[in-house]
């Protein structure tokens, strides 16, 4: 019986020496393990199946809510008061994203373009295509800023032809003209007798060129070679730096191309990405950790000074000529028209923008930019991009349609693109990015656990079985001593019968 408990203990002592070895090893190798999962898929690699598939056709839902800022007082305007505008909408869009024309290259690049479609969405809007909207005219009150300089005669013949045409300062029509384009005779006048002042022909609508288009030609880092440079762009359209702006630093194209970033994130990493709508490249900040469905993330924002002019922020110097902090002028990109981006409702500007127009209500909620992103990944989880687009009017002499307009950078348009991961994709991610790591992570503590009892149960064995040969002894000295005695009785016995049966001879 002894030597099956000490066999006993000694198989417990290696057994649970083993586990527990398995089990430290586990917490050093389980998080490598893990982590060569995550960089096999986030590399842009054609032959990794599901991951590349999500890469190229963007299986997660994005919306584009259009809201417009309706002027209700356009006479008064003219005549020098106060605007007074009213928000209308959302106006929502879904936006199908795909990328084609995909070459790979053999220094870890890859370049494609990515194309976009639109498709209204009329349960998720506040009204039909329909609805009309008073809005500034782009073509009337954006020319005569930009032709401000030229002789006095050509500004007369600027605004005789906005009478020949019919052209009003103040635009009545439909959401869906205002979106994708009316037919306009002025265009083609515009584009005869001043070329090159507007970047289109035919129809004209604020995203006109934005349905049905792509973004130009990406050329993306793969991250084969190094996933901390997967996603980062390499150039765009063939160019490592855009001319739009007034120094190499604001000319530089820097990050991604804002859908993705390289995995293994910290609250120090930074979100960088070039946006060809913006013509600069940008970069959002952490913020906050959270969660969203069990996953963790990390939020990101938009600095105060994304849109700061050169003298509240000396590095975007570079983007001036600057009005008010808050708005950035991008007339050098957009054939010197006078347009200016910013946050909706002019949120995180000076505030003297505020006093020029009356009916805004910025505030983070509903007008502040932000990412949330998973951390060991690089990928977005839920995101909302709002800009805001105004358009620079005021009194031109020689053009009496601008009337006695007060200088104002008056808003526009704003729009937010969103988009989050639901549904399968949400499940096939937590499954395999959250839940097996966790899995793994509580494993191997249960195996250091399960190994440390193994080696306590058979430590007691062990001292269970030194006592047990003692014991033994003992009674087997004890049984031989009792057999004596017995046998000596019995001898006695005997010898006793033996005198009795010789007296009686």
């Amino acid at each position: 019986m002894s030597i099956s408990r000490s066999k006993l203990a000694a198989g417990l002592g290696v057994a649970g020496l083993m586990t527990a070895v398995f089990g430290t090893v586990l917490v050093f190798v389980g998080p490598l393990i893990v982590d060569q999962q995550i960089v096999k898929n986030v590399q842009i690699n054609p032959h990794s199946g599901m991951p590349y598939t999500m890469w190229k056709d963007v299986p997660v839902p994005f919306f584009m809510s259009v809201y417009f800022f309706e002027v209700l007082n356009s006479n008064e305007t003219l005549k020098g008061e106060k605007p007074v505008v009213r928000q209308k909408g959302p106006y929502v869009y879904r936006e199908f994203r795909q990328k084609d024309n995909i070459t790979f290259h053999d220094n870890n690049t890859v370049s494609y373009r990515e194309y976009r479609q639109y498709h209204f969405f009329r349960n998720m809007s506040i009204g039909d295509e329909t609805d009309i909207v008073v809005i500034p005219n782009m073509l009337v009150l954006g020319a005569a800023v930009m032709m401000e300089d030229l002789p006095y005669a050509m500004k007369l013949v600027l605004s005789a032809a906005f009478k020949t045409f019919n052209e009003k300062p103040f635009l009545r029509r439909s959401v869906g003209e205002l979106m994708w384009g009316y037919e306009d005779p002025l265009v083609d006048f515009l584009n005869n007798f001043f070329p090159g002042m507007i970047p289109f022909k035919g129809k004209f609508g604020l995203f006109a060129d934005f349905n049905n288009s792509n973004t130009g030609l990406f050329t993306v880092h793969t991250g084969v070679d190094n996933i901390r440079k997967v996603h980062m762009v390499d150039s765009w359209n063939g160019l490592k730096k855009v001319n739009y702006w007034n120094s190499e630093q604001c000319n530089k194209i820097n990050g991604t191309a804002g859908q993705m970033w390289p995995p293994f994130m910290t609250p120090e990493t930074t979100l960088p990405f070039y946006s060809p709508d913006a013509c600069r490249s940008m970069e959002l900040v952490y913020e906050r950790s959270g969660e969203m469905l069990g996953i963790p993330t990390y939020r990101f924002v938009a600095p105060k000074t994304m849109f700061a002019n050169g003298s509240v922020y000396p590095p975007n110097e570079g983007f001036c000529p600057c009005r008010e902090s808050g708005i950035q002028n991008v007339s050098s990109c957009r054939f010197n028209s006078p347009v200016f981006i910013s946050h909706p409702h002019f949120y995180n500007a000076d505030p003297v923008l505020l006093q020029t127009v009356d009916g805004l209500h910025p505030n983070e909620e509903e007008h502040g930019l932000f990412i949330d992103i998973h951390p060991k990944t690089g990928i977005p989880m839920n995101c909302s991009i709002r800009l805001q687009l105004s358009l620079y009017i005021k009194q031109v002499s020689g053009i009496s349609e601008t009337g006695r307009i007060s200088p104002v950078v008056m808003p526009m348009i704003w729009f937010a693109e969103s988009g989050y991961i639901d549904g399968p994709i949400l499940d096939t991610f937590y499954n395999n990015l959250v839940l097996l790591p966790s899995v793994l992570d509580y494993m191997q503590y249960v195996f250091i656990a399960l190994g440390g009892l193994m080696l306590v149960a058979a430590v007691f064995l062990g001292i269970c079985d030194k006592d047990k040969p003692y014991n033994s002894h003992i009674n087997s000295r004890g049984a031989n001593e009792l057999k004596q005695v017995e046998s000596e009785k019995t001898s006695v016995k005997k010898e006793h019968r033996k005198v009795i049966q010789e007296a009686h001879l």
